[in-house]
C-alpha cells in the first residue's frame, strides 16, 4: 500500500507552549472501531512521521472516480486539557501532512472530546461555484475606505460561512496560515511543484484584493474574507495543511498578480474547469 506521513503539533490555546505527554490517538474513518497509531508527544509537543495508508499518488492527477486520499479520526488529549477529536483529516500518498492542535484548559472533568468535522476537499466534494466579480475594483467611490498600498497583514478576519449569516463564527488567522489552509483545501499537494506555486499565487492575489480594498468592511461587514466558494475561497478551521503547500507560501507569501499601471493586486477567479466552467478565468 502507497503511504502518506503525518506530523502533529500540540499546543496549549491560552499560551501556546508545547504540551508534552498528550496522547495521539489515530482511527481510519473507515474502521472506526480499529486504532492504527496510539503516540505521546516529545517535549516539543510534536509526533513526526506517523505513516497511515493512502491511495495510489495517480489518483490525483487527473480527474477521476477514485478519491485521492485517505481520511482518518485524530484524538489528542492530555492532563489538565480538554480533548479534542479531529475527523477527516487527509492524507495523500508520497505526502506529509501536518496537524497543529491547540487544546484548551480544562474547567471541569470531562470525558467527552470537542468534534470538529473536516469536510470533503473541494476538488471532490460539491459546493458552489464562485458568483463572478470584477478582478479590479472601483475604489473612487466617496466614502469609501482603501489602502494606499498593498500591505501584507499578520492577520486576516475569516468569517465562517456566506457575508448575510450574521450567526456565523469569525477568526482572527494568521496572513500565512490562512494562505496554507486554503491552498490545502483546494488544490492537491501531490501536483508539480510549479502548479502548487501558480495556485497559490491566485489564491495570494485574491485575498490581498479583498484586503486593499476593505471590500467586505466598506460594506457594513467586520471581517476580512468569508469561507463560502459562492464569494471568496474554502477555508476550513482545524484542518490539516502538507508540507509541500507550507514551503511554498513561507516562500512566495508576499506576491501577487497586478495589471500595469494598476496598483490593487487582481482579484484571481478560477475554477476545477470539471464541475463548474467558467470561460475567461483561470
Amino acid at each position: 500500500m502507497p503511504f502518506g506521513n503525518l506530523n502533529i503539533q500540540v499546543n496549549s490555546d491560552t499560551d501556546n507552549r508545547p504540551i508534552s505527554d498528550a496522547t495521539i490517538q489515530i482511527t481510519s474513518d473507515n474502521s472506526p472501531e480499529q486504532m492504527i497509531e496510539e503516540a505521546l508527544t516529545n517535549n516539543e509537543g510534536q509526533v513526526n512521521g506517523i505513516e497511515l495508508d493512502a491511495p495510489p499518488v495517480e489518483y490525483s492527477m487527473d480527474p477521476n472516480a477514485n478519491k485521492p486520499y485517505s481520511e482518518y479520526t485524530i484524538t489528542i488529549s492530555a492532563p489538565g486539557f480538554e480533548p479534542q477529536r479531529i475527523s477527516g483529516a487527509e492524507i495523500f500518498s508520497g505526502e506529509t501532512a501536518i496537524q497543529n492542535v491547540t487544546l484548551i484548559p480544562t474547567v471541569e472533568e470531562t470525558n467527552s472530546a470537542e468534534l470538529f468535522v473536516i469536510p470533503d476537499h473541494t476538488l471532490w466534494g460539491d459546493y458552489p461555484p464562485k458568483i463572478a466579480e470584477s478582478e479590479i475594483k472601483t475604489v473612487e467611490e466617496t466614502g469609501e475606505i482603501v489602502l494606499s498600498r498593498v500591505v501584507i497583514p499578520e492577520y486576516v478576519v475569516v468569517h465562517d460561512g456566506p457575508p448575510s449569516d450574521s450567526g456565523a463564527k469569525n477568526y482572527y488567522v494568521k496572513y500565512k496560515d490562512y494562505i496554507k489552509n486554503v491552498a490545502s483545501s483546494e488544490i492537491y499537494s501531490t501536483w508539480p511543484l510549479a502548479t502548487i506555486q501558480a495556485n497559490i499565487l491566485a489564491i495570494q492575489s485574491f485575498t490581498l484584493n479583498r484586503v486593499y480594498t476593505e471590500w467586505y468592511r466598506n460594506k457594513g461587514y467586520e471581517f476580512t474574507i468569508t469561507t463560502s466558494t459562492a464569494y471568496d475561497h474554502k477555508w476550513i478551521p482545524n484542518r490539516n495543511i502538507f508540507a509541500s503547500i507550507s514551503n511554498v507560501v513561507d516562500e512566495i507569501f508576499s506576491n501577487f498578480l497586478a495589471r500595469p499601471n494598476i496598483q490593487q493586486p487582481i482579484l484571481t477567479q478560477y475554477c476545477d474547469g470539471k464541475n463548474v466552467s467558467c470561460p475567461n478565468w483561470m
